[in-house]
């Protein structure tokens, strides 16, 4: 099949796995992932700032298009908590939640997101995301997951949160005020939670969240947990959401921007991480822009069908590789289940308690906290740790407007990045150390060896280091008046751009009026190159050019012996 048309309907790469056999895993795969899917979708909107019921809107077009469109078999679309809590932080500040107006800005985030994603599928962009680095993204997750977890507080004590702006705020008066806490919510929030704890450590097989919601809102209609003051569900409108796309307002989309950059941004990160599993632990490839085509157009569809943003699941990719999907199928399965869903079996959802929606939204943060990984962020870089925990700190203190946490975490992350790359790791060796007795022959006379002043410079030579460089050549020169010989040992010079050339050619000029010979060894033949192409080579000497620091003690041994005057090109310049 032509690669040109697989890119443009992916799908078709499924035809040859259409089996009897393979339907059949795919039927079951993606009925098991809908029975836990439908209750978390409720959860997951009402994360969002949502009704309930615009989770299953979520839940139905952006999942099967996200499936046809997108390269990962096994990856799961549709509500997740981290993108939920996204889109509540971008509108919070412009509506009220659940007004008619939040409503059109949730359906506005998740078409720019999309746009957003699309765009940098189709102009083969999935390389930038990886400016987008791990610890920063574990930091603002790990923020997150708190920040989500305080926001369920007042639900779970049936206290109505103050809105104040911040959830440490508002979790503080829920705590404050605890003795008010409606006694039904507690005890649902607490029952909840514990019974999805038990099912996740002693029946992982069975669908705990759904039958953990059967129960309650059976229980809730059983004690008229509504009638006694608890809030629930309530009326879900029947049938399917009205297709439209949403309505055009400059204004409103020119200020929504930059939080739709980040979702298309997070949402993409937290979907690859799962298409990455699925694709090593099924031995397959998967392609990260077409993937991203993928995921914008399930925002697309989201948008269109009136509802939130979505992304890749992990919990539900995970549950789907387990269960043995082979093709996209399964997800196909899981959305006509969802669709079943809000044609018949709505009702049943009426009495559903907001408090175990709470506590559903709490227990998935298992999967998103990884405090391990800014431990090993430490170990392995103070550059690292230092980007991840201010990501952790900013992402906390700009609540609601968690996106300038992960604005911060990319810009502490670059300027880091750059300020290594101005001061890379330089080795100066000084003339007639044991450093430099080491890397020489036995037979190199001592005059050569306090001579000479080796440079290793373990970077590439460009605009951002050259001084760095030329700073630490001239200390060496000032600091030893007999020097002879400036050997740069350049294995590790990967590239050298026009910056370098310009202050290697002022170098060797000022080393030479001081009667010292600039020398290079073990140059790669890029950089080479550039200093044939350049005229450099010649300025400098090709005889001053040698294979290895051995081969250039050996060479620069008779040299030693001459007087400055008589060193080659002693008179250029």
């Amino acid at each position: 099949m032509p690669l040109a048309l697989l890119r443009v309907l992916p799908f078709l790469a499924w035809l040859p796995k259409v089996t009897r056999d393979n339907l059949r895993v795919d039927a079951v795969a993606g009925l098991t992932v809908a029975l836990v899917a439908i209750p978390q979708s409720l959860a997951y909107a009402q994360l969002a700032g949502l009704p309930p019921y615009y989770g299953l809107y979520a839940a139905l077009m952006p999942t099967i298009f996200g499936a046809l469109f997108g390269s990962s078999a096994q990856l799961s679309t549709g509500p997740v908590a981290l993108t939920s809590l996204l889109t509540a932080a971008s509108i919070a500040p412009l509506a009220a939640a659940g007004s008619d107006q939040y409503v059109a800005y949730a359906i506005s985030v998740a078409l720019l997101s999309g746009l957003f994603q699309l765009s940098f599928g189709l102009m083969r962009l999935g390389v930038l995301m990886n400016l987008l680095s791990h610890p920063v993204l574990m930091g603002f997750v790990n923020a997150a997951a708190i920040l989500i977890t305080l926001s369920q507080v007042p639900a779970l004590f049936g206290v109505a949160a103050p809105a104040k702006g911040h959830a440490l705020m508002d979790t503080w008066h829920v705590l404050v005020h605890a003795a008010e806490s409606h006694g039904y919510s507690v005890l649902f929030g607490v029952v909840a939670i514990a019974l999805l704890v038990a099912f996740r450590r002693y029946a992982p097989r069975l669908p705990g969240v759904l039958i953990t919601v059967a129960l309650l809102t059976a229980t809730s209609y059983l004690l008229d947990y509504a009638g006694n003051g608890g809030r629930i569900v309530g009326s879900i409108p029947g049938g399917l959401p009205a297709l439209a796309l949403p309505a055009f307002s400059l204004d409103a989309w020119i200020e929504l921007l930059p939080a739709s950059f980040v979702i298309s941004v997070i949402s993409f990160m937290e979907a690859m991480s799962s298409a990455k599993i699925a694709a090593i632990k099924t031995a397959t490839k998967w392609d990260e822009n077409q993937e991203l085509i993928g995921q914008g157009l399930a925002k697309i569809a989201a948008a269109i069908s009136q509802t939130m943003p979505v992304s890749g699941s992990f919990s539900r990719s995970a549950l789907n590789l387990a269960a043995g999907a082979r093709t996209g199928i399964s997800a196909i399965v899981a959305a006509l289940c969802v669709l079943l869903t809000l044609l018949f079996f709505t009702p049943l959802l009426k009495y559903l308690p907001l408090p175990v929606l709470a506590a559903i939204i709490v227990m998935a943060l298992t999967n998103l906290i990884n405090l391990r990984s800014l431990r090993n962020a430490w170990r392995a870089s103070r550059d690292d740790a230092i980007a991840a925990g201010l990501t952790f700190v900013a992402t906390i203190a700009f609540a609601p407007q968690i996106q300038n946490g992960i604005f911060a975490g990319i810009l502490v992350s670059l300027g880091l990045f750059i300020y290594r790359r101005m001061r890379p790791n330089i080795a100066i060796v000084e003339p007639a150390s044991a450093q430099l007795a080491r890397e020489i022959p036995d037979d190199v006379p001592q005059a050569l060896r306090a001579a000479v002043g080796v440079i290793r410079f373990d970077a590439s030579l460009v605009f951002v280091n050259v001084s760095y460089f030329e700073g630490a050549v001239l200390q060496l020169e000032r600091r030893h008046p007999d020097l002879r010989f400036v050997l740069v040992s350049a294995s590790s010079i990967n590239d050298l751009d026009a910056s370098g050339v310009e202050m290697l050619a002022s170098l060797c000029d000022g080393l030479r009026k001081n009667g010292i010979t600039l020398t290079f060894s073990g140059v790669k033949p890029r950089v080479r190159l550039v200093l044939d192409r350049t005229g450099l080579t010649e300025r400098i000497g090709g005889e001053n050019f040698f294979l290895s620091d051995y081969a250039a003690f050996v060479a620069l041994a008779e040299r030693a012996e001459t007087p400055r005057d008589a060193s080659p090109h002693a008179d250029a310049g």
